[in-house]
């Protein structure tokens, strides 16, 4: 694989048998996985440009792809093939991010024209449509996050500010004793704005409550929110390391992670783990992906995970990737930048412990914190 950087792990059934990415340029490709080998079985063509973010929804299987020329579509299976519905975004700059909405019925794309289109689908024109947040950011929009609640929007933008809007639209969404004070409040209404960072910021995402907010900035530090309103508590943890790009806590339509624990992909190629103490105090663990150097190391001294899963394909050494060992001693898994973290779930299970990311090494892992006995009393 070259530079994959969206990635998607569609898997309903618990194992990760399918897989779309983007090859670092214009198309997506679906392989599945057959007899231990990864056969490419679907190539999605319809962008100009490259694609710059994928989302696979679980229960209705459609496939969001957004990319730098501006352009979103919709993927419907319809028998072998996938068929494509334009989606009329509105844009005058690239769209960098897209996410689907926990209930499926929208999905939110963030843009370089400071601009977030709530995209949803029109059954009497049979099309897919948006509206814009405007005039709300004043630099592109790197990342977007949905409460539970399918309402509330959070986002990060080059601006340093995590923002968080509410979606609410007439028609689409109900107002439910679910939704609490959010179904009251008007579309592309600001509920509040953050400003811990004073640089980019990125990779917001919600607890799987929705209590709990986290984004990180481009200054190696990752921001945690609770009480997110009138009166929000914040805390800021810093580390030495380079900045993250992404954070997984509970990507919400399909992972359940502990409230007590965050895992942050980035520039250091190694996921990191933050968990939260009982009194809530948040700290960096350790990371994820890298060998235990005796039995009297640290507590949180870390190693491989003994079932991290899967390389997609050869290592640039020549090492086969299905062995769990290596004959040659490495610091981590991934040898670039991790640009995506996805959770994969498995289907009836109330928390979900596994993940894949992939990087600028071409590389796709599956990691699997189940035989993590040091972070055990997180999840």
């Amino acid at each position: 694989m070259e530079n994959s950087t969206p990635t998607e792990f569609p898997s309903s059934e618990g194992s990760p048998n399918v897989i779309a990415f983007c090859p670092n340029n214009n198309e997506v490709h679906i392989h599945r996985l057959v007899e231990e080998k990864w056969e490419r079985i679907h190539i999605l063509q319809k962008h100009d440009q490259i694609i710059s973010g994928i989302d696979w929804s679980i229960r209705s299987n459609r496939i969001v792809t957004v990319s730098h020329d501006r352009n979103s579509y919709v993927w419907n299976q319809e028998g072998v093939d996938w068929v494509p519905i334009l989606v009329i975004l509105r844009l005058n700059r690239a769209a960098l991010c897209v996410q689907w909405s926990p209930r499926e019925n929208k999905f939110a794309v963030g843009s370089g024209a400071k601009t977030v289109c709530i995209c949803y689908y029109e059954q009497e024109n049979n099309w897919w449509v948006s509206k814009l947040i405007r005039k709300r950011h004043d630099s592109s929009v790197t990342s977007v996050a949905w409460h539970p609640n399918n309402i509330l929007l959070a986002t990060t933008s080059t601006d340093g500010k995590c923002r968080v809007f509410s979606t609410f639209i007439k028609g689409v969404d109900m107002r439910d004793s679910g939704t609490g004070s959010a179904g009251d409040s008007k579309f592309g209404e600001q509920i509040i704005q953050l400003d811990l960072s004073f640089c980019w910021s990125f990779g917001v995402k919600w607890s799987p409550s929705g209590n709990t907010l986290a984004y990180v900035g481009h200054n190696s530090m990752i921001y945690f929110v609770d009480e997110v309103g009138p009166a929000p508590s914040a805390q800021t943890v810093a580390f030495r390391d380079l900045p993250l790009r992404d954070v997984a806590h509970g990507l919400l339509q399909v992972l359940f992670v502990s409230e007590r624990m965050v895992i942050g992909v980035g520039f250091d190629c190694n996921p990191m783990v933050f968990a939260a103490e009982e009194r809530g105090l948040w700290t960096f663990l350790r990371f994820l992906g890298e060998r235990k150097a005796s039995s009297s190391s640290a507590k949180y001294g870390s190693q491989f995970s003994e079932a991290f899963g899967k390389l997609y394909g050869q290592s640039k050494q020549g090492i086969n990737n299905d062995r769990g060992e290596t004959s040659i001693p490495r610091p981590a898994i991934h040898e670039n930048c991790i640009n995506s973290i996805v959770p994969l779930k498995r289907e009836g299970e109330s928390t979900n412990t596994r993940f894949s990311t992939s990087g600028l090494d071409g590389k796709v892992v599956i990691w699997d914190l189940e035989n993590q006995e040091d972070l055990s009393e997180f999840l």
